[in-house]
């Protein structure tokens, strides 16, 4: 485990190729070529290995296209589906099993720029980066990569992050969570992911991508997951209709929370 101040280990830096990849798409349209892995290894100083395992994720994921003799290209835009109106809260019950967690790293680190841009805050400003298995009767079932502001938190501990992060800002800092933007695609595992969640390397996953803000519109995380996909599914209720125009009555009037986010 990783503590604030230490020198990041090899889940953050792999974590952080990728945000910088990550970057390269987002500022860039469909069909733009990205740099040659030569040139990004030598301006990240990372080996080629590395390098090209944060490659071949985001070509399995579908944001880069490699072509033979030509090179890497941002992929073209994936079609998006709202399951759920924004006007609209979602309710959602308690996943079953007893969920809990472990961090596995725990480090303090400049923002950079695409996490920066997440969290509203300073590509140099610190953030505080969580890499934390989730558990269910004591097997993982994900891996979370947590990014959080560190100006919201300071003196975060581990142990504060695997008793109940939410739990933490509501009773501790007296921030609220309020509101949350997440996506969700499909994915398989990596080596390293694959040793963690004991997994076969290339299995089937869920990669969901969270924004959560408080109730004063700050950002107070950004939240990378990575769901086993022979354990977890996720199911939709959708009111259909005249029946959205007349809720029962027992409908929930308030946001709950995706059982597993703590």
């Amino acid at each position: 485990m990783k503590h604030q101040g230490s020198t990041p280990g090899g889940m953050l830096k792999r974590e952080r190729v990728r945000e910088v990849l990550l970057d390269l798409i987002e500022t860039r349209r469909p069909g733009d070529a990205i740099p040659s892995e030569r040139t990004l290894c030598a301006d990240l100083g990372v080996s080629r290995p590395t390098l090209r395992a944060a490659v071949d994720d985001l070509v399995t994921s579908g944001l880069l296209v490699r072509e033979h003799g030509r090179g890497m290209f941002v992929a073209p835009a994936k079609v998006t589906q709202e399951l759920i109106s924004a006007s609209r809260p979602l309710s959602a019950p308690q996943a079953p099993g007893g969920w809990s967690s472990r961090v596995v790293e725990f480090s303090t680190v400049r923002a950079g720029a695409r996490t920066g841009r997440k969290l509203r805050v300073s590509p140099a400003a610190e953030i505080v980066y969580v890499a934390r298995l989730r558990l269910v009767d004591g097997e993982p079932i994900a891996l979370e990569h947590l990014h959080i502001p560190a100006a919201l938190t300071p003196g975060l501990t581990p142990e504060q992050m695997e008793s109940g992060f939410y739990a933490h800002l509501r009773e501790v800092r007296r921030i609220r969570p309020a509101h949350a933007v997440q996506s969700i695609e499909p994915t398989v595992v990596t080596e390293a992911e694959a040793r963690l969640l004991g997994v076969p390397e290339l299995s089937p996953a869920l990669l969901f991508d969270r924004i959560t803000t408080d109730t004063e519109g700050r950002p107070v995380e950004y939240v990378r997951s990575l769901y086993r996909g022979d354990r977890y599914r996720v199911v939709s209720r959708l009111t259909l209709g005249a029946a959205a125009e007349h809720p029962a009555p027992t409908a929930s009037r308030t946001a709950a929370w995706w059982g597993t986010v703590e």
